[in-house]
């Protein structure tokens, strides 16, 4: 790894105690162009971590509350009126940034959710049939609550499965939340931290993670797991093509974070649960057929070539 890696990661885990793996994933994902979705209980910092990233790349953050009653508008924006000109001009909304958080994103009705399909997909968004590119690089985090919790709509499978990777934080551990209790507040620290790397490092960063090697035999191991998936019984139609290429995508950045130039299939098995889990099924404790069980149970079934 990099000592320009290290550091921001360092920084990160500075922010996020306890967390490391976790800020690794997050930290590939970006690496990887991919957007994030981040789902857990309230207060064990999701927006924190989406915080956090955008101060240390330095990235134009914005921030949507996903509610009940929020409008796609609220998310793309609209045209209004000018009386000067009388002409409709365009407002853009808080999409049209390199970062968005989507916080919540559950606690919005279907027809708000959508809003973001064509942006995390295309890198645009068309509005009153007049498309407008988004910048570069672009984000998505979106942060969500447990189904189980009250006020919650389900993420239809064509939203989930333009998340690149979705994480789960979890508690920290004893020693962690202890130097939490003791330390300086989190909101502080963010507003304290400063851009560690410009966009330019990011921008080369990502094209040197499309670079690795990526073997043949790595690439029918890949195929494996996407085959597995489907002759599963009860599991639907399985993993689609764009999983597939998620896995590698996400795989090159595990393996350039490690600071190798080519993937091995440990690299594929690090960062399968966050890239599959969330396109197999429910993420709910305890569920029989819970997408990380299913991720689990496709692991081990397949040999490495």
């Amino acid at each position: 790894m990099s000592a320009a890696l290290s550091d921001v990661l360092g920084r990160l885990g500075s922010i996020l105690l306890g967390k490391d793996r976790e800020l690794k994933l997050a930290f590939c994902c970006l690496l990887a162009r991919g957007h994030l979705l981040i789902e857990d209980i309230p207060g064990v910092g999701k927006t924190t971590l989406a915080h956090a990233l955008a101060k240390v790349f330095g990235l134009d953050f914005r921030r949507v509350q996903f509610t009940s009653d929020l409008l796609p508008a609220d998310v793309l924006g609209n045209a209004i009126f000018d009386p000067t000109s009388r002409q409709f001009v365009f407002h853009p909304g808080p999409i049209f940034a390199q970062m968005v958080l989507a916080d919540e994103v559950n606690r919005a009705t279907p027809k708000a959710q959508s809003a973001l399909l064509e942006a995390m997909e295309e890198g645009q968004t068309t509005i009153d049939g007049q498309t407008y590119a988004l910048p570069i690089p672009f984000f998505v985090i979106a942060t969500q609550n447990p189904q189980r919790h009250i006020g919650t709509y389900p993420l239809p499978e064509s939203q989930l499965d333009r998340f690149l990777m979705r994480l789960e934080l979890g508690f920290p551990g004893r020693l962690a939340e202890k130097e939490m209790l003791g330390g300086q507040d989190r909101r502080d620290l963010i507003r304290d931290l400063k851009p560690m790397i410009e966009i330019g490092q990011l921008l080369d960063w990502q094209e040197k993670v499309r670079a690795v090697h990526v073997a043949e035999s790595v690439r029918d191991y890949i195929l494996d797991l996407l085959e597995k998936s489907r002759q599963l019984d009860g599991l639907g139609t399985g993993l689609s093509p764009r999983a597939g290429l998620a896995l590698q995508r996400c795989g090159q950045a595990w393996a350039y974070v490690a600071g190798r130039e080519m993937v091995v299939p440990e690299d594929i098995q690090a960062v399968a649960p966050s890239v599959m889990s969330h396109r197999l099924g429910s993420s709910g404790s305890g569920a029989e057929h819970s997408g990380l069980a299913l991720t689990e149970q496709i692991i081990r079934s397949v040999s490495v070539r």
